[in-house]
């Protein structure tokens, strides 16, 4: 079957059943609306998600679902201007509905993309989906490529920082100010030598950010919304990051294909 769109949005209902003939995989990207301070968009994460997701999309032939936009926030998020949080109650129960409504149309197997930090929810939702019988994978972008990312940046992968920065100057960089880029560091409750970055390389005992209420506020925290140093992005860093992440999530999603056919 010839296909014109890659978005489910895009296409007719009839031609979205007929698609799931000839591929039944479907990704479901998800970001979220959040402060990233004063230099980028506040739909980075899901900018980021519905980029990445297109490109692997003409890379493997898999279906598009519509990006939701919002995404669950951990406590520390709340309260500061340009972030709009969903509750991990209200997230998971948004992607199960989404899921079983796409199973309606033929679509057997799912691909929760997502380019935020939100795996309580996300995780959730899949093991909750698991009892139902569906065939569900939750995968974050920067899980991708922690091996690599060391080498391409000078400092960890945080927020609205190098790393995220990059990223957008690479997908959309008609939505990014450098001139307003910033540098900022918060102070949480630990030594930050035992906070693993999301993107970085874990070391021994060392908690990732949902295992501890030990960050502040970061309306409290932080003037800028940075977590880390925007001003060493640049839009070769964030090819160089973007790239091998695509190729290695595409990898799997033909591994799928291949072990599991229409």
């Amino acid at each position: 079957m010839e296909r014109k769109y890659l978005w489910w949005q895009e296409m007719a209902a009839q031609d979205v059943v007929e698609y799931a003939k000839v591929c039944d995989v479907a990704i479901l990207p998800l970001g979220s609306i959040e402060q990233h301070g004063p230099h980028c968009p506040a739909g980075d994460d899901s900018y980021n998600a519905i980029k990445m997701a297109e490109m692997i999309a003409r890379k493997t032939g898999v279906m598009l679902l519509p990006c939701p936009m919002y995404g669950a926030h951990p406590y520390h998020h709340w309260g500061f201007p340009g972030t709009i949080p969903l509750q991990y109650e209200t997230h998971t129960a948004m992607i199960k509905d989404i899921v079983r409504g796409a199973a309606k149309a033929g679509y057997n197997k799912f691909l929760l993309f997502s380019c935020h930090g939100q795996v309580p929810s996300t995780t959730t939702a899949v093991h909750q989906l698991g009892l139902e019988g569906y065939f569900v994978l939750s995968m974050h972008w920067y899980e991708f490529v922690r091996d690599i990312h060391d080498d391409i940046f000078e400092t960890p992968f945080w927020h609205a920082d190098e790393t995220e920065t990059s990223v957008a100057l690479y997908l959309y960089p008609e939505y990014v100010d450098m001139s307003k880029a910033g540098k900022e560091s918060p102070q949480p409750l630990i030594d930050k030598k035992f906070i693993g970055a999301p993107g970085g390389k874990f070391g021994k005992f060392q908690f990732y950010y949902f295992e501890g209420t030990f960050s502040r506020p970061e309306v409290e925290d932080l003037k800028l919304g940075i977590v880390g140093d925007a001003t060493l992005a640049t839009r070769e860093k964030g090819e160089k990051i973007v790239g091998p992440c695509i190729d290695r999530v595409s990898s799997v999603i033909e591994d799928i294909k291949q072990r599991w056919p229409v």
